[in-house]
């Protein structure tokens, strides 16, 4: 009884180790992967016409999360949402705008 319960100390002990060390790979990402990861965005500012969301006003700097093109122009937008209420209605948005 003596013995198995110091194996079972000893296997708990050896999983608890295993899963710190893969814990750890997480944590320690490559620093291209963490610029990229910070980034949250493939799009940038300097990719559209917009400076702000025409939807929720909030500047495409901040992060732009979608696009979607209208009269051969891009425009940035924080969410799907924003990008979806611009579509309804775009000569509306970009009347505002003017």
């Amino acid at each position: 009884m003596k013995n198995t319960i110091i194996a079972l100390y000893f296997i708990t002990i050896s999983f608890a180790c295993s899963n710190n060390k893969q814990n750890a790979v997480v944590e320690n990402k490559p620093a291209e992967m963490e610029s990229s990861m910070d980034n949250h965005s493939q799009f940038k500012p300097e990719m559209v016409v917009n400076t702000t969301d025409f939807a929720c006003g909030m500047p495409v700097s901040a992060g732009i999360s979608d696009t979607c093109h209208y009269e051969d122009k891009a425009y940035g937008f924080c969410s799907a949402e924003c990008k979806a209420e611009f579509q309804k209605e775009p000569a509306k948005y970009l009347a505002a705008k003017q």
